[in-house]
């Protein structure tokens, strides 16, 4: 595999810690490389390296060292990835919860007020019926989903407003188009009754392979992701909404 560094973050506790270029990774070796990855889950990484995607807005490098150094040693020592994700998670989300914007905004109770510092900007030319928003991942990691990446939509999170779909701010331009495209694809297939995930038949499957293949054929990439911002449009007219009272 072509190692695709960027820069060295730094060194820590005998790890070196590598800004990567996350859109090589999920083109070239593995679509479900997320925001950061370490050897006993992404078996291309050296042991004694911790990768981080690049950030297109910068701030959570030391969040997701912190699960690195936590799920990596549990790992080494025999537990099992899940085991080792979840505790490495809850030692991110303690860091989080120390810094002063995030208790801030913690104090908010209002819902609507929190959705507003959240949305960043909607994509117009894509929200045909379901809004798609450009949202502060930093803000929704830290104080609703720690695991919320890349994007995602409201048949799959229930903290997501009805009928939208969120794209975290973190993804550089070119990349963008593939998220969206994964995430309108799987939201008309859950629509339908798809489950969201099986190692088979599922919306994510189905999405992955979609996604996948447009990194490839990026010429198809526009007139597929035309074709699912009008099915998901459809999907929410009028005419498609059951009537729970209808048998």
């Amino acid at each position: 595999m072509e190692k695709p560094y960027i820069e060295k973050y730094k060194e820590i506790s005998g790890f070196t810690v590598w800004i990567v270029d996350g859109a090589h990774i999920r083109t070239n070796t593995d679509e479900e490389f997320t925001n950061f990855g370490q050897h006993f889950n992404f078996k291309y990484i050296p042991e004694k390296e911790f990768w981080i995607d690049k950030e297109k807005t910068p701030g959570e490098e030391d969040y997701f060292i912190e699960h690195m150094l936590v799920e990596h040693r549990l790992m080494k020592e025999g537990a099992s990835y899940k085991e080792a994700y979840e505790r490495a998670d809850r030692a991110e989300k303690r860091m989080r919860h120390k810094s002063q914007e995030v208790k801030a905004l913690m104090e908010i109770k209002d819902k609507e007020e929190l959705l507003q510092k959240i949305h960043k900007r909607m994509l117009e030319e894509y929200s045909k019926g379901v809004k798609v928003w450009i949202v502060d991942g930093n803000l929704v990691r830290s104080l609703i989903f720690i695991d919320f990446t890349e994007g995602g939509h409201d048949k799959v999170y229930s903290f997501i407003p009805p009928k939208e779909v969120w794209l975290d701010d973190d993804l550089v331009q070119k990349e963008i188009k593939f998220v969206l495209l994964h995430e309108l694809h799987e939201r008309f297939l859950m629509a339908q009754g798809w489950p969201y995930y099986t190692p088979r038949k599922s919306a994510h499957v189905e999405s992955s392979e979609i996604e996948y293949h447009c990194r490839h054929h990026p010429e198809e990439l526009d007139d597929k992701l035309k074709e699912e911002v009008e099915k998901n449009a459809q999907l929410e007219t009028p005419s498609n909404i059951k009537n729970p009272d209808s048998k």
